[in-house]
């Protein structure tokens, strides 16, 4: 996989512009979307981001490490801080707090080391994590309950950004604008990636992107606004030409012609090539899309390369997965998903490139 740092930094500045007025973060959770979290973040630093989001703190400590910004924010989203709490302060992570239990943890803890910052979730109604309408009005009714909190930002997650016509964005942001009214006054984050192009309304002071800093379209139906990010390439172990026909893969459930070549691929479902692709995705090679044949195996993948020129297709070169004509979005429709599983879920055995970011190309 060959990820693009400039592309990346890019797409955050556009991202900030089209939010100005706001602060863009950036979501780094699931180590960048499987990009890496450790050549992304260093390289959304030197872009001028200062605000991050990871899923858990085991993601925020090694974040942490590799950002040469000490005073960067770093925001844990899962909001858990029972047991926790040494860990955020000596790597100086702040917990979304999503929870009255967690507020009452975060409270006391606060309160004994002279105070504490956090953000609030609230659940506005995506029914996921955040505190809900009626526990909220209690922070009004007993400001105690925050004590020793400084209120970093008050937040909650759209559901359907994606679908800008739905009536549950207006609700949400209604309910946000009433939540908010319950607290102390505090910057507000609302919008993610989608969101964003929501408009000016639901960027408040923060804005949170995260699959569109890495390319994937948020917005179905309209053009992509985003630079292209990532390029997924496996190589070719063996081909073969096939004089009778035959079956192919497991389940022996595709016949292939006589006459057909095949190619083998190094990548299969442990790699994160989704099993759903078999018989429905493909490669390219040299521009030209070379079909999916049979089931995608643990390891492996078979391609139908029959009239490709000999000499793209032999062992150890590589054919394309992911490329500027065929995207993340794209493979993952051929999949039936969307392309942020098929970012996330690109294993450790695909070796990652770097190039662009401040720092050349680098594996």
């Amino acid at each position: 996989m060959t990820v693009d740092l400039d592309a990346v930094a890019e797409n955050w500045r556009a991202l900030a512009g089209r939010a100005a007025g706001a602060e863009c973060a950036a979501v780094v959770k699931a180590d960048a979307y499987g990009l890496g979290a450790a050549e992304v973040g260093p390289a959304l630093s030197r872009a001028g981001c200062r605000t991050f989001f990871v899923a858990c703190p085991r993601e925020g400590i090694a974040l942490r490490q590799a950002l040469a910004e000490a005073s960067a924010e770093i925001f844990v989203l899962d909001g858990h801080v029972k047991g926790e709490t040494a860990r955020y302060d000596r790597h100086a992570l702040t917990p979304v707090l999503g929870t009255l239990e967690g507020v009452a943890i975060w409270s006391r803890h606060a309160r004994d080391r002279g105070g504490r910052r956090a953000a609030l979730m609230l659940d506005t109604g995506m029914t996921r994590l955040g505190i809900g309408a009626s526990d909220a009005g209690l922070f009004a009714a007993e400001p105690d309950r925050l004590a020793g909190i400084g209120i970093a930002c008050a937040m909650s997650h759209l559901a359907c950004a994606d679908t800008p016509s739905h009536p549950l964005n207006a609700r949400q942001k209604a309910a946000f604008d009433t939540m908010r009214a319950a607290l102390p006054a505090a910057p507000a984050s609302f919008a993610n990636s989608a969101g964003i192009f929501l408009g000016p309304d639901f960027h408040y002071d923060l804005v949170r992107p995260g699959a569109a800093l890495y390319g994937l379209s948020v917005v179905p139906g309209r053009p992509n606004a985003m630079k292209r990010a990532v390029r997924l390439q496996a190589r070719i172990l063996q081909t073969r030409f096939v004089d009778t026909e035959t079956p192919v893969g497991y389940g022996a459930d595709r016949l292939i012609a006589a006459g057909s070549t095949l190619a083998t691929i190094a990548m299969g479902y442990a790699d994160g090539l989704p099993r759903a692709l078999g018989d429905r995705g493909g490669g390219r090679i040299a521009g030209r899309t070379v079909p999916l044949v049979g089931r995608v195996s643990m390891d492996l993948a078979t391609l139908d390369v029959t009239g490709a020129t000999p000499d793209l297709v032999r062992p150890g070169l590589a054919v394309d997965l992911i490329d500027d004509d065929h995207d993340a979005d794209a493979l993952a429709a051929e999949a039936g998903t969307i392309g942020y599983e098929i970012l996330a879920r690109i294993g450790g055995r695909v070796r990652r490139v770097y190039r662009g970011g401040g720092n050349g190309s680098h594996a």
